[in-house]
Parts: structure tokens; sequence; C-alpha cells
């Protein structure tokens, strides 16, 4: 049987599809000496990026730049797509939201090196991400983070690491892969992106766009994210819309248009009024759970490759029921006391002339074997 890490390196190959060939190319002009694509409109206002990742990989990322935007929009596509059939919506975007974006493309996928994998797609995030704050300045504060479809495993991968983003876009959005293939409501070791889970730690505020006859990631997919948000917005729920379509309905870009400019008047002390309460209640129940910790048994975790948690008990005293006393003597006494007697006579220790099974020297605990 498969080791959970072969079975999500398999779940990985059906999840990624990226079009073959590549809808551009990307080369260094010489007049200039700057990276432009080819197979896309020449575009003084975007710039074309090779950006190293943790992984090894080079991955193309696009920056769209408007002059009258305050906030910068990051970009995940989905899975069957790369940067050149995406041209014509960025423009779009930039232009009726006035905004910056920043467009990229997975390993493997346009012109990245590397293979499509959940692992390297959290590293291309990252890199970009990266590149936003140290090629032009951008902090968290004025980004927002755009998935659509697969792209919201990325997307809230990066979400839950950063407490003061400005927003989460969630477009057709999925609770997790295996949820995808078949309905059920618990998670493996061997699913990839856990979205489910990590919506829980998102802090800013969080828009669900779905349609409602999506028929490869079903609506109450974008039900259920919405609902497990921290801090949701008013969700769009497109009637009649199907998975890719959802752009082409009026209600999209005028719904996601109001989202940023709620998101443009929001200050950092607003939102840290708002959620002050919120982290005033996580406070009281971490310091009530660490006193509860205190008074109970303590265990150990161990973590197996599978991802799976195994829990093992450390053993207690008898007398006291905590690890380690001095109440019974060392550690060995109170492990002593658990050991089976022997069925022979107890023999009389060599150090201290006592019996073996009531003394507490450390050659006497050594020469109690059965």
């Amino acid at each position: 049987m498969p080791s959970g890490c072969s079975v999500s390196s398999l779940a990985a190959r059906f999840a990624f599809f990226p079009p073959e060939p590549a809808t551009y190319a990307v080369r260094k002009d010489e007049a200039t000496g700057r990276l432009v694509a080819s197979g896309v409109p020449r575009d003084n206002a975007m710039d074309v990026l090779l950006v190293d990742t943790s992984r090894g990989n080079k991955v193309v990322a696009f920056y769209f730049r408007n002059p009258c935007a305050r906030l910068t929009l990051l970009y995940s596509h989905g899975n069957a797509a790369d940067l050149g059939q995406l041209y014509d919506l960025f423009v779009q975007l930039k232009v009726n939201l006035k905004i910056n974006l920043m467009g990229y493309d997975y390993s493997g996928y346009g012109a990245s090196t590397g293979k499509p994998s959940e692992e390297n797609t959290y590293a291309d995030i990252e890199a970009v991400y990266q590149c936003l704050e140290t090629e032009y300045g951008i902090s968290q504060e004025d980004i927002i983070l755009y998935g659509q479809s697969v792209g919201s495993g990325p997307t809230l991968h990066l979400a839950s690491r950063l407490p003061r983003l400005r927003g989460v876009v969630l477009h057709s959005a999925i609770l997790s892969g295996l949820r995808v293939v078949c309905h059920v409501n618990f998670t493996f070791c061997f699913d990839i992106y856990k979205n489910v889970k990590k919506i829980k730690k998102v802090k800013c505020p969080v828009l669900v766009i779905h349609g409602t006859d999506d028929d490869v990631v079903d609506w109450s997919h974008g039900k259920e994210l919405w609902r497990l948000a921290r801090e949701p917005h008013d969700p769009l729920w497109i009637k009649g819309g199907g998975h890719c379509n959802l752009e082409l309905y009026p209600d999209f870009i005028r719904h996601l248009s109001r989202f940023v400019r709620e998101m443009e008047t929001v200050t950092t002390k607003a939102r840290l009024r708002k959620i002050r309460p919120a982290l005033h209640q996580l406070r009281k129940k971490a310091a009530h759970r660490a006193s509860t910790a205190a008074t109970t048994t303590t265990t150990t975790t161990f973590t197996a490759n599978c991802c799976c948690r195994v829990r093992v008990r450390k053993p207690t005293c008898p007398s006291c029921g905590s690890f380690g006393c001095g109440c019974c003597g060392p550690l060995r006494s109170c492990l002593a006391l658990r050991f089976p007697r022997c069925c022979r006579p107890p023999a009389a220790c060599f150090t201290c002339g006592g019996c073996c099974w009531s003394c507490r020297c450390r050659s006497c605990f050594k020469c109690c074997c059965c």
C-alpha cells in the first residue's frame, strides 16, 4: 500500500493540467535588456519577471501597473490555464478595479520551470509575494489575495500566514482536493489543499464567489468556506454560473469592485478595533487550555511519515499522578512500581543488601529483571 506522501504525489498528477504547449514564451529584449513575453500584446505598463523559488524553480510573473491604484491584487489562477490565456482578463481587472495586479504561473505552467505539485505552488506564491515586497515595496496591508479554483490552495496557504492582509477573494474555490472527487466530511493525511482547515486561520475579510451550477467544484464548497471564514464578506452566488464563466456575468465585476472599494477605505486601525474583542477571547481560551493542560497527564506526540499523529502517554506515578515526581523517588522507582514481580524469589541487592523489589539504588534497579 503506498505511503501518505506517495498518495499525495499521485493525487497531484490528477490536480494539475497545464496547457500544452504553453501559450507564450519569455525572452530578453536585446534593445532594452528587459524580459518580454511573446504571444501576448506588448504592454509598457506590464513587467515580465522570472522569480526564483525556495524549491529551485523559476516562475514567470506578469505585473500590471495602474497609476490610480491604491491596492495590489495577487492572482492565483486555475489548473488549466497559463498567463498567456489570462492576459486579457488581467488587463480588464486592472482597469475596472483600479488596482495593480500580479499574476504568476505555477512551476511547470507556461514558461515556468519545474513540475506542478502542491508544495511547489506554495513555494511559488511565497516567492512572488516576496518579490512584491522587495521589488515594488508593497506591504501585506496593501495586498488582496485572489485564488481561483485550484489557486485557492496557495492563496489560503499564504493568507493563513499573513495576519495583516487587506483581503482575500475565493473564486470557485475548493474545500480540499479529495472533497472535489468524493463527498466526504473528514480529511485524510494524503489529501491536498486542505483549505477547509486553513480558512479558519485567515484574519482578514474573505469574499467568496461561486456559481450555483458549477459542475466541477460543487456550490457547497463555496458555501462551506464562507461559513468557516472568521471575517466573511457578503458572498456572491451567481445563479446559473458554471466553473469557468463567472467573469462573463455583470454581477461579477460589480460585486468585486465594491469589495475592493470597501477594502480601500478600511484602515489598519479600524480593523484592529474590530477584531480586538475576538483576539481577547482567543487569549482567554488559550490561557484556559494552558492551565487545564498543566493539571492533566502529560502526553507526547510523535509524527509518522504519512503525516498522521500517534499519541503516546507518558508513565505517571501511582501515588500522585504526575510525571517525574519526587514523592516516590526518582523516575526509575515510578517505573519499577509498574513492572510485574518476577516469579522467582527476589535476590538480595549486591549494593545495599536489600530486596531488589524494595530498594531504589541504581544498581539494584538494573538487576530487577524477569
